[in-house]
């Protein structure tokens, strides 16, 4: 089962697992993953799982600052890949394939996704 994991923001490090339902992502309260971001519709994102392919696609839901998956506006549905990366207004989600047993797991993930990212060349 996926996961997404909030990267900054005033839900850094909040970990939500998709499951094989429909997860709509925004502003608006009464959504189960609620993103605290001025520029975050109150319904921006939705994320479903496609049973017929096994994936995870995400869908711009019409928002005003759109939807970018690795620093690319998606403008159609998108299938989602490990280790994706979604920009929702300033606010980043981390996309991942993994399950965890508990929010400690998936903290300890997204810390070691973020050292991959680092870069390993050293000045000379």
């Amino acid at each position: 089962m996926a996961s997404l994991i909030i990267e900054n923001g005033k839900n850094q490090g909040c970990y939500y697992p998709l499951g094989h339902r429909i997860t709509v992502i925004g502003r608006n309260e009464s959504l189960l993953i609620q993103i605290l971001d001025e520029k975050v519709s109150r319904k921006h994102l939705q994320i479903r799982y496609d049973s017929t392919t096994k994936a995870y696609i995400a869908t711009d839901m019409k928002s005003k600052h759109g939807v970018f998956i690795n620093s690319l506006r998606i403008t159609d549905e998108t299938v989602l890949n490990d280790e994706d990366r979604i920009q929702i207004g300033d606010t980043i989600l981390l996309f991942t394939l993994q399950d965890f047993p508990d929010t400690e797991s998936a903290l300890d993930y997204f810390k070691k996704a973020g050292q991959r990212r680092v870069s390993t060349l050293e000045e000379h």
